[in-house]
């Protein structure tokens, strides 16, 4: 059972930059799968971007593709989520999660695909 705890949330304009964080518990966070998700209010929650356990391959939504990079540190058991040129639809409840299965190249992009979640954080980007 791994831990996460999502932090870097907050208020921006439209147009500035955040890295989110995804600290991890544990020893195993570094042969697992990771995903960011988003959720707004009276949405359901969506894909943003997945990375696979030794960061070589990556995969990013339409929509936040070419302005978000997703990472990761193995050696400090942490996940990444740079946000670059945000824009007021980017605001959500930010979420990290992992899988633990061994899938080789091969990226989830769903919310099943996951089986640990952080708690989220927000960001909220004004017009």
């Amino acid at each position: 059972q791994v831990q996460l705890v999502e932090s870097g949330g907050g208020l921006v304009q439209a147009g500035d930059s955040l890295r989110l964080s995804c600290a991890a518990s544990g020893r195993t966070f570094s042969s697992y799968g990771m995903g960011w998700f988003r959720q707004a209010p009276g949405k359901e929650r969506e894909f943003v971007a997945a990375i696979n356990w030794s960061g070589s391959f990556t995969y990013y939504a339409p929509s936040v593709k070419g302005r978000f990079t997703i990472s990761r540190d193995n050696a400090k058991n942490t996940g990444y989520l740079q946000m670059n040129s945000l824009k007021p639809e980017d605001t959500a409840v930010y979420y990290c999660a992992a899988d633990p299965i061994p899938r080789g190249i091969v990226l989830q992009t769903t919310t099943m695909g996951y089986d640990y979640w952080g708690q989220g954080t927000q960001v909220t980007v004004s017009s």
